[in-house]
């Protein structure tokens, strides 16, 4: 039996050997075509769980975006892990690429702060000690007013709603009763009693008798317009963070989400994990995604441009340190202002107030003439000692962060605009011969690119744009508000003059190696210097609450003058530099 069976079958040998070949070859071809790769990029990109790629493609697979003819190895749960980790992906992107922005303006927003709060530090020591040392009678009872002057300032320098001018008049009403009572008239605590009566009048009726001549006006108006700016550029730099942000936590649309699993996934369905999007593909899709976003291009470019005249406006002329450190000045000169000009003070406040009060005793007579600049030359300011003023190289380095500042910032002015092609150069190699444009491998894209913005995505063949996104818009139009209020709040800020490099740190003119932007200015020939010159002739001839009528020379006061003019002490480079040293050790924008 066994010779009969074998016969038969070898007699059907050749029948029998083309199917198995066949089906042999087909089983080949089947394993050739596995889902192994797809399931590896599956798993390295950690799309979602492994177990949701199948071993072997798939057909008539239910498929919403990644539909093709023929085998496929994506499935519906795949698809949606898909649309879940390209949104990953290109918030990811999008904050990688704002990432350095964001620190930038953080870091320059938290030094401005610093050297904000240091500036009030050293003033308001400045100032406590011009009390101490000098005025000592007062210096006790005003020091707490001196505390809250600046304290006003530094919560207005954060944002705070706090009036300069009134904070400033404020000050001054507290420190008139003071004034009066231990400068004036020193006998009058030891004659009368002193109560609270007689405080409130006195501070009430400070800007009626105007004893400090015009110097609490000049200071309030000086710190207001410097201390403006400085406050604005914190808010500045605020308003670009939360632009940031804004961009950062964008909501993607649906057929955003679309087009992006189009383009970078479904390529994988069919095997072809490197594969890389063409080029205009890639840009139609971005820019169709981002459309809203670009929308902000114009206005931040703007806002750029305010924040680089906000910076050569408070940084490059160092205002923001002069106002500040000439509190001290101010206080000084209308401290004197009220000495000279004590028995009409006096006169004044006795009819207003009711107060009976005996003669200043240990006054000697002065010439109505006399001026509190030539009275510094009998009786001296008690001059500090002489600060140490830093090494070059290290105003040098203070003065190359800030320019470093202006140049990163130069860089994303067209940020916005350019964040399409920053995401789209990740995902292409221009180079190749082929790409994938979405339905599949092509030599090239053939479809139109489009612009950015809105009104271009009307012909995007890509993604399809059907309302702007919400969020956006407001934070585009904040920003455009916030932009015109700083040009109508500061008119002539594009008109600033800016510093300039100049090489090896030297100023046209001068031999030094220092420019003002380290923090070093001539002496002798600045307009502060000679502003307090002005001011301080101007005091004789300028009576309490005059409009600046001469007093009669026949009738001299008789005048007991403490302190002297702080023009020849004016700390300027040494304070600066002192200012810098402190900074420069935390101040850091990278």
């Amino acid at each position: 039996m066994s010779r009969g069976i074998c016969p038969r079958v070898n007699s059907r040998g050749p029948f029998w050997i083309l199917p198995a070949v066949l089906l042999a070859a087909s089983a080949l071809d089947a394993g050739a075509y596995s889902c192994h790769e797809v399931r590896t990029a599956f798993q390295l990109r950690q799309v979602g769980p492994l177990h949701r790629v199948p071993e072997t493609p798939g057909t008539d697979v239910d498929l919403l975006v990644c539909k093709h003819q023929g085998p496929s190895c994506c499935t519906r749960k795949m698809e949606e892990s898909y649309q879940f980790a390209v949104k990953r992906e290109t918030l990811h992107n999008i904050y990688s690429y704002s990432y350095e922005l964001k620190h930038l303006i953080s870091s320059h927003s938290d030094a401005f702060q610093d050297m904000f709060q240091y500036l009030l530090s050293f003033s308001q020591g400045h100032l406590s000690s011009l009390l101490e040392g000098t005025y000592e009678p007062l210096s006790r009872q005003a020091l707490p007013h001196v505390n809250q002057l600046f304290a006003s300032f530094s919560l207005y320098l954060r944002g705070a709603n706090v009036s300069v001018g009134a904070t400033v008049h404020t000050f001054f009403n507290d420190l008139f009763p003071l004034v009066y009572t231990r400068l004036i008239n020193p006998g009058i605590v030891s004659s009368m009693a002193v109560g609270p009566e007689m405080t409130d009048c006195l501070r009430m009726i400070r800007q009626d008798v105007n004893p400090f001549g015009n110097h609490p006006s000049v200071m309030a108006q000086e710190l207001a317009e410097a201390i403006s700016v400085g406050r604005h550029l914190g808010l500045a730099l605020e308003e670009g963070l939360d632009v940031l942000n804004a961009t950062e936590h964008v909501t993607l649309s649906k057929e955003c989400m679309k087009g992006l699993v189009k383009m970078v996934y479904c390529s994988h369905c069919r095997g072809l994990t490197l594969i890389k999007p063409c080029v205009g593909y890639c840009l139609n899709v971005m820019r169709g995604c981002l459309a809203s976003i670009s929308e902000l291009d114009q206005p931040w470019r703007r806002y750029t441009n305010l924040l680089e005249q906000l910076t050569h406006s408070m940084v490059g002329h160092h205002s923001l340190e002069l106002a500040l450190l000439g509190i001290r000045a101010h206080v000084n000169e209308a401290l004197l202002y009220a000495q000279l000009h004590g028995p009409l003070i006096t006169a004044t406040v006795d009819k207003v107030c009711g107060l009976s009060t005996r003669a200043p005793t240990g006054m000697q007579p002065t010439s109505p003439e006399v001026t509190t600049s030539s009275l510094t030359s009998s009786t001296p300011f008690p001059s500090a000692a002489p600060l140490k003023p830093l090494p070059e190289q290290w105003l040098g380095q203070l003065a190359h962060l800030r320019r470093e500042f202006l140049m990163y910032l130069q860089r994303y002015k067209s940020f916005y605009a350019a964040l399409p092609e920053m995401l789209c150069e990740g995902e292409n190699v221009v180079d190749e011969a082929t790409c994938w444009s979405g339905d599949g491998v092509v030599e090239s894209y053939t479809g139109r690119v489009v612009g950015n913005g809105l009104h271009a995505q009307r012909q995007n063949p890509e993604v399809k744009v059907r309302i702007p996104n919400t969020a956006l818009a407001e934070v585009k139009k904040r920003l455009e508000t916030f932009n015109q209020e700083t040009q109508e709040r500061f008119p002539n800020l594009g008109q600033v003059e800016t510093w300039e490099e100049l090489g090896s740190g030297e100023t046209e003119g001068s031999a030094t190696d220092c420019d003002d932007e380290d923090g070093c200015q001539a002496s002798g020939d600045g307009q502060d210097k000679t502003s307090h010159t002005k001011v301080s002739s101007e005091v004789a001839s300028v009576g309490p609450g005059s409009d600046g009528t001469k007093q009669n020379a026949a009738k001299p006061p008789s005048v007991r003058v403490i302190g002297g003019s702080p023009s020849s002490n004016w700390p300027g480079p040494c304070s600066l530099a002192l200012l810098f040293a402190a900074l420069f050790s935390q101040w850091t924008l990278f």
